[in-house]
Formats: structure tokens, sequence, C-alpha cells
């Protein structure tokens, strides 16, 4: 298959359970339907036959934990590395579905010697009873690096003469390594040194990454980069500074190192959703969001997307598109980037560009349009209802009232800094004269117990148990004229009652706890008397069940 340069890129990042399940209609259906129109990168997650927490990643993060604390001659580590092996080569089995007995050969090949060197690595771990950083993440980088090997596998063992060229038989695809792509970016710097400049400026030293993953894929040779998830090793190690959203946010860097045109990231849902349908069943799918509202669903108790991705998006101008494997045809959500364009309140109209796949892939003018056209920009922009509506659970509220001994202001630094000494990140604050409100995360019980216990060496504490945060998320909230009044208004009428208001300066969220009892309720009331959305709407479109983002 020729190179076509002139094609731009799409950035296609498919999560550990769609892997796992539905491999199949990924490399069969998903992948060959985008290459007449478009070159693609696709970013692999650590496989997950089942659930996510019983995959790949969970199962490496078990045996690294084994290994520590448990003696090699147990057996235990082996049994899950053996396990590990087995899975991926029945999945090899599988895809190639007696296509190439050559390749699968192959590919079995490649997956145990991964495992064998992920045995050495274990066992000299088991020995020395302890673990570096870098070293456990070379061993989580074994996961996604297995499920590439995989897909690979797939694309090049399908038959796809009647999509792409009548003489070709198989996709040319290679798998692409990153695991040492931050090395190659920072060179040999101090592991101290990268760890405080990414401490300091996360943003800045990812997009530093960007340059060396353009050459690393510009040095495969073949059509379709498989890239692994996973980079590394990273300052802190990757899960720690990162956390498990760090295939999306690989995906993000490989976008903007390819200078893609979309980035695509496949689940088992729909999209983004008006409220969770689980709880709300006249929830619509949203077709667009930006991705200053993506960024406070994900703080707010959503699984959109890891907030570095959102950022990293934003800052180069990447749409980010959510999209569905079992329902590829779908359009998804958009997440456009906030920033205004230059062009933004001309209202001009672009013809809308369509790809394969069924879904469009905006210009700058297309997003433009579509952004003035929804009421984010220009005249009607104070027309438009909030956005979607979500539920933070698992929140306790601190009420911290000073003793008289310290100015305002030596009493909020005491207290934040307590706070911040025990891990404790607090959700929304109230502040008067003498008293602290806070909402903070009840799952972190010890830490807040000893943070609570200090607190009241500063001042008297009382405690609301069993509370939640509700969010009701818009672009530019302060342009909607009453939205607060027509919220608490509601809630009123219902009889939900409120315990703490917050309504930042980022004109995005006003939010809100209620007691945990009361949280479907409100959610409820603002869908349908806020946010305009009837209680028994038809759905606009069908999702398949599970969580709402992910």
């Amino acid at each position: 298959m020729p190179s076509l340069p002139s094609k731009p890129y799409i950035v296609q990042k498919y999560g550990g359970t769609s892997i796992g399940k539905l491999l199949p209609t990924i490399t069969s259906s998903i992948i060959p339907s985008y290459l007449p129109t478009s070159r693609l990168a696709i970013i692999c997650s650590a496989r997950s036959s089942t659930l996510k927490a019983q995959g790949t990643t969970s199962l490496l993060l078990d045996a690294v934990q084994l290994a520590t604390s448990q003696p090699w001659e147990s057996g235990r580590v082996e049994r899950v590395i053996a396990g590990i092996c087995e899975d991926h080569v029945r999945a090899a089995q599988e895809a190639v579905a007696g296509r190439s007995a050559e390749l699968l050969s192959e590919v079995r090949g490649e997956i145990e010697r991964d495992c064998e060197g992920l045995r050495g690595l274990l066992r000299a771990t088991a020995m020395l009873g302890e673990i570096s950083e870098r070293t456990t993440d070379r061993v989580l980088a074994v996961g996604e690096t297995l499920a590439c090997r995989i897909v690979a596998a797939a694309l090049r063992s399908e038959d796809t003469r009647e999509l792409i060229e009548p003489c070709v038989k198989g996709l040319d695809a290679a798998v692409v390594i990153l695991d040492d792509i931050v090395q190659q970016a920072y060179g040999d710097s101090p592991s101290h040194d990268l760890h405080q400049r990414f401490k300091d400026h996360p943003s800045a030293f990812l997009r530093g990454l960007t340059d060396a993953i353009a050459l690393k894929v510009a040095a495969s040779p073949a059509q379709i980069p498989v890239i692994t998830g996973f980079f590394g090793a990273m300052p802190g190690s990757l899960i720690q500074s990162v956390s498990r959203g760090y295939s999306d946010l690989c995906a993000a860097l490989c976008a903007i190192a390819l200078s893609a045109s979309e980035l695509q990231i496949w689940k088992e849902v729909d999209g983004i959703f008006t409220a969770d349908p689980r709880k709300i069943k006249a929830a619509r799918l949203l077709a667009t969001v930006t991705t200053d509202e993506a960024a406070e669903l994900t703080y707010y108790g959503s699984e959109v997307i890891h907030p570095l991705t959102i950022e990293q998006i934003d800052d180069a101008g990447i749409p980010l598109r959510l999209k569905n494997v079992m329902n590829p045809q779908g359009d998804g959500t958009i997440i456009f980037p906030s920033t205004r364009s230059s062009s933004a309140g001309s209202g001009r109209s672009t013809p809308e560009r369509r790809v394969a796949g069924g879904s469009e892939s905006p210009s700058v003018s297309d997003k433009t349009s579509f952004m003035v056209a929804n009421g984010y920009y220009g005249p009607n922009q104070c027309r438009r209802t909030p956005t979607a509506v979500t539920v933070k659970e698992s929140v306790k509220v601190l009420n911290i009232r000073s003793h008289g001994t310290t100015s305002p202001q030596a009493f909020l630094c005491l207290v934040s800094n307590t706070l911040e000494q025990h891990d404790i990140v607090v959700d929304l604050i109230s502040s008067s004269q003498q008293m602290l409100s806070l909402a903070v995360c009840a799952q972190k019980q010890k830490k807040l117990n000893r943070a609570i216990e200090k607190l009241e060496s500063i001042g008297q504490v009382s405690v609301l148990e069993n509370m939640s945060i509700v969010s009701v998320i818009g672009h530019k909230m302060r342009n909607m004229v009453g939205v607060g009044a027509e919220i608490f208004s509601a809630l009123a009428t219902a009889r939900v009652n409120i315990y703490l208001i917050s309504q930042g300066a980022s004109e995005i969220n006003i939010s809100f706890v209620v007691s945990a009892q009361d949280a479907q309720l409100a959610m409820q009331v603002v869908h349908t008397n806020v946010m305009k959305i009837p209680l028994h709407a038809e759905r606009e479109t069908a999702f398949a069940k599970g969580p709402w983002l992910y």
C-alpha cells in the first residue's frame, strides 16, 4: 500500500476491554473503514478480557506486589506471569484465526519473549525484596506491548482486498513501543531534576515528548503504527505521576506529534450524556462539549478523560471524539478546544468534511460555526441552558470554626496547610469571618481522621457524613442570567436541603452539597426543570449498558 502523505492523520485509541472483547470489530470493520481517506495511528491499552479490575495492568500490579512480599519459590508470581502469557497467546490465536500459521508463530514467539523478560524483571525484584520506579514502569509497559502485538497481528491477517487494494491481503501494521520515550526526549537528566520539572510544569514536560514520539513513529516502516499506550519511564513512575488514564494521555501526545486532524477515543458507550443514564433515564447524548466542560465533568464525578489529556488537546486545538466500538456509525461526542478562534463570532458556514466511519472531522472553521450554532459564542450564547449535571459521591463536609485567636487570613492558611500535609483535596470551600466549610473526599478515611485531629487544635470541627456534590456544568454559565436562582428555586420546591454552595470564577459550574440520599432527586430536578429535558423524553440515541462515559 503506497504512502499517501497528503492524507490527514487520525489517531485512534482503544481501551483494554474493547481490545479484549471486540477486537474483530476493530480490526475488520472500524480501522479499514477509515483508511481510504485518512492515515491512522492506533494506540492500545493493556487488554482486559472481562473487567478493567481483572485486566493485564491489574495483574501486573499484583505481580509486583507479590514479588516484593513473597518468596519466589512460592510460585505465585510465576503463576501470574503464566496466566498473562497463556491469555495473550490464546487471544493471538483467535485474532489470526488460522489465516497464517507463519504469522501466528511469529506473534506467539514475541509474546513468549516479552513474558520471559517480565519473568526476569520480577525474579530480580523478588531477590532484592524491593522494586524501583523505573523497574515498575518496565513491568507495566509489558501489558500495552502485548496488546499491540495482538492488534498488529490481527490487522496483518485481515483480508482487506475489497476495502483497500485488490492486490493486497492484510494491512501493513507494526508495533511502535514508547517505553524509552522520556529518555529520548530528555537524555540522561538526573531523575530528581525530571521529577521536579514534571511537578512544576506537567503539561510543558509532557509536550516536550512529542518530537521524540514523532521521530519514533516516522522510523516505523509500516503504514499503520500500532503504538503502546504506556510511555515511560516517567519520573516517579508513570502510574504514580499520571494514574491509570495514561493511555488516553499518550494518545493525545501522539495526536500532537502527528499533527492529527482528530483524536478518537473508542469506548463501549456512545459518548457523553447530559447525566448518568443509569440514574437519569431521560439523559441525552451530547453532540459536543468544550474541553472546559469535559474537565469539570471529570473533576466532579464523571469519568470523561484524564485532565492532562484535556489540557494537551486544548492547547493544541485538536478536537477529541468519543465513539462507541459497538456503534461505530454513531457520531459520538466531540470535545472541542475551548479557546475561541479569531473568527469565532462570525458565524460563517463552511462545508463539513465527512470521513469514513460515519463521522465528521471538523476543520477550525467547521468548529467555529458549530460552536456559534450551539450557543457557545455569538449573539445567542445567553440562551444556552446548562450542558450536563453530575454527582460526586463519598463526600464529607467539614465545618471548622476558628477559636478567634488568629486573623481570618492566618486561619485559612493554617487549615489549608494542615489538609495539604495529610494529602486531603478540597473539592468545595465556603468561608466567613470565623468559619470555613469544606467538602472533601471521604475515601481516605485514615488520613482524614488524622487531619481532623490536627484541625481541632486550630478550631472547633464538626463533620457531616454521607454527603454528595451535585455539579451543574455549562460553558460560560455566568452569561445564563438567573440560572442560579432557577437551580435553587427548583431544589427548594422539591424540598432538597443544600449544605454548601460554590460558583467559581471559571464560569463553568455551579456546585452544591446535598445529603447522599437526596443526590438522585437533586440531579433529576436540575435535569428536568433547569436543563429543560422532559422526565419521560425519548432517548435520542441508544447506548450500551454500563458507566455513562467509560
